[in-house]
């Protein structure tokens, strides 16, 4: 199976601290489902600034489709990070945009058509139970539904790689697994997905998903799927 990315003894520091991640060494195969565990501060999020292109790492090798990120020009990246949708803990959403336009930006910039994009917005916005508020500016959606939105944004032009961070952290049980179920519709048409959680009780909800633990900054001997395994998480010796 194909690898879509692949880390070779990579670490990272912030400053002149300790490192936040060390040595980490593993591979990420196309179309899997992987999830990152860990206890606050392990780490998590830093991995996921390295996996979307937020960082380069202090040390280490990073190749992803094939290509060294760590010395790829700067003036590639931004076309690059095309490739792979972010969910971010903090949702970052534009204030000055609809719900509708914030779902519809990547496609806009992919040059999608203004009339190609109106039915797979439209249809997200119906997924997430946001089609009634459309029209609506982040600033008056409640945490929740402000979630739901970047989720949105970040799945609907069907990216390579989907990393999210938390991403049913502000909303009830019920639409967390829904959000999940959107995931997992993602990944078997082909994305890599990896989420960070700490809920545990949603680890199980993907058959064939895999696990990823973080402690202190390293990665822990993988655990294997969490249901029917389907391709094992590899770390590199």
């Amino acid at each position: 199976m194909q690898t879509v990315v692949n880390f070779e003894n990579v670490g990272l520091r912030y400053g002149a601290g300790a490192e936040a991640l060390s040595g980490l060494s593993f591979k990420l195969f196309a179309g899997s489902f992987y999830f990152l565990t860990g206890a606050s501060g392990a780490g998590k999020t830093s991995l996921l600034k390295l996996l979307y292109l937020a960082h380069r790492p202090s040390r280490g090798m990073i190749k992803m489709f094939g290509e060294d990120i760590v010395t790829m020009p700067r003036d590639r990246l931004p076309g690059f990070r095309r490739r792979i949708g972010v969910v971010f803990q903090d949702f970052r959403l534009l204030n000055h945009l609809s719900a509708f336009d914030n779902i519809a930006m990547p496609l806009r910039i992919s040059g999608i058509e203004e009339k190609d994009l109106e039915g797979p917005v439209n249809e997200l916005l119906s997924w997430i139970g946001l089609a009634d508020r459309a029209s609506a500016r982040p600033t008056t959606l409640s945490g929740g539904e402000q979630q739901r939105v970047a989720i949105a944004r970040a799945v609907i032009g069907r990216p390579e790689i989907l990393v999210a961070d938390e991403p049913t952290g502000n909303v009830d049980p019920e639409m967390a697994v829904r959000l999940l179920q959107l995931f997992a519709g993602l990944n078997k048409l082909g994305t890599t997905v990896i989420v960070a959680t700490h809920d545990i009780h949603l680890l199980r909800e993907i058959e064939g998903a895999q696990m990823m633990r973080l402690k202190d900054g390293q990665l822990s001997d993988p655990t294997g799927s969490l249901k029917n395994p389907a391709v094992p998480l590899v770390l590199n010796n």
